[in-house]
């Protein structure tokens, strides 16, 4: 009895031997050794940790966040358990060292932003809980390196959208869990249903998998939701006066009209290039909607550009200032389309030429003349070349101050307009 007493005690006094005090560490085969944490009120990740720990618990205890360095002693660790605790930060780089990492359990905690980059390196991960926390982003690309994880469960969290291949690298999960979020019904999730509908991942709690937007579906779950019209936008853009036979004078207005389809309907933007500024606008800075030109007295003392609701954009006193390069952009849910004019105005004294030395687009378009048919060819496919006269103020023919013909003005004076989209 004596030795084998002797024996016992040894190895119980070695369970203890480099281990921080608020933990258990056991030796395990094969030299790894597991760490027990759990249920010591801890507020922070232990120090003191063996090297050669492969399983770490820290579940049930008061951690509030985690740092670079909170795992450097344990990069072996292969099993991290973190569920039940108030962990609401968490640095960047804290779990990217970790390259040996096959489990990992965050569950039941307070966190909103986590560093989705640091999942980049632990191709090795099978398991990845994070359920039950306050998540609401989930970047398209964030698990694309982990080809070899068989269980995610990211339910219980706020997530209103999942993008469209989010799960697709993904070849070797066999449970997802996506149940009890917010999710926004739209077109951004009706990938998801089909998804669904056809994948052989188990999906478990299908039912509450369950739309919280827009309020006709709130409650419905995601695989009843009726199929949606989604269509992308699509952009035609135009101007006005057209200039066919419009005399034209200095300052005059000029509109660049950006008719839009698309379901749902898409939001219009404008981003302006000239050689002075680059601006962009977001919303109307005019409430109606733009069908027409402003009235003289509304032009005075208008800005620079005015933009309408229905996806006019305005420019009240057309000059050399205003060159450049108009853009709208429309967007929905599917994706989004844009269209671009680009302005060119000539000098009186040699247009062509003017045009040529300062509109590297004209130069590029070869636009060598100004036709009086509004045409020109183009060497790049797609887009379209008008001229439009632009005809100085108080110019009149020696009859009796008559308007002198457009043709003889396309020798003189000319505004370029390039449509392309």
């Amino acid at each position: 009895m004596g030795p084998l007493l002797c024996l016992w005690i040894a190895a119980f006094a070695g369970v203890g031997q480099g281990c921080p005090k608020p933990c258990t560490c056991v030796e395990k085969k094969y030299g790894r050794q597991l760490a027990v944490c759990a249920y010591r009120d801890l507020q922070a990740v232990p120090v003191g940790l063996p090297s050669n720990v492969t399983t770490l618990t820290l579940s049930a205890n008061k951690i509030s966040s985690l740092q670079q360095s909170s795992f450097l002693e344990v990069t072996q660790v292969q099993s991290l358990w973190l569920a039940h605790n108030e962990i609401s930060a968490i640095e960047e780089g804290t779990f990217a060292s970790l390259l040996h990492l096959k489990n990992i359990d965050l569950s039941h905690n307070q966190i909103a932003d986590f560093p989705w980059g640091d999942l980049r390196n632990l191709s090795a991960l099978q398991l990845l809980k994070m359920n039950n926390n306050h998540m609401a982003q989930l970047p398209r690309g964030a698990f694309r390196t982990l080809k070899d994880l068989r269980s995610l469960w990211i339910n219980d969290n706020k997530f209103t959208a999942i993008a469209e291949g989010t799960f697709d690298a993904m070849s070797s999960l066999s449970q997802l869990q996506i149940y009890n979020n917010p999710f926004n019904c739209s077109c951004k999730l009706q990938w998801l249903k089909h998804w669904a509908e056809n994948t052989l991942i188990s999906i478990p709690e299908r039912d509450a998998i369950s739309c919280a937007a827009p309020d006709n579906l709130r409650g419905v779950a995601l695989g009843r939701i009726p199929e949606l019209q989604c269509v992308p936008p699509s952009v035609q853009l135009a101007y006005h006066p057209n200039l066919d036979s419009t005399e034209l004078y200095d300052g005059f207005t000029l509109m660049l009209h950006c008719s839009v389809t698309g379901s749902p309907q898409p939001e219009i933007s404008w981003k302006v290039q000239t050689s002075s500024q680059a601006l962009e606008i977001k919303g109307p800075s005019m409430e109606r909607a733009g069908n027409e030109l402003p009235a003289e007295s509304a032009k005075q003392g208008a800005e620079r550009f005015l933009v309408y609701r229905n996806g006019t954009l305005v420019i009240p006193h057309l000059s050399k200032r205003e060159e450049g390069t108009y853009t709208c952009l429309a967007t929905n849910e599917v994706g989004s389309q844009k269209g671009s004019i680009t302005v060119a105005l000539a000098s009186a004294e040699n247009p062509v030429e003017d045009l040529l030395r300062n509109n590297l687009v004209a130069s590029r378009l070869g636009a060598k003349t100004c036709y009086a048919e509004g045409q020109a060819d183009s060497s790049m496919a797609g887009e379209k070349l008008v001229i439009v006269y632009h005809v100085p103020a108080g110019t009149g023919s020696s009859d009796g101050g008559a308007m002198l013909e457009p043709q003889f003005w396309a020798r003189t004076l000319c505004l370029v307009i390039f449509l392309y989209c």
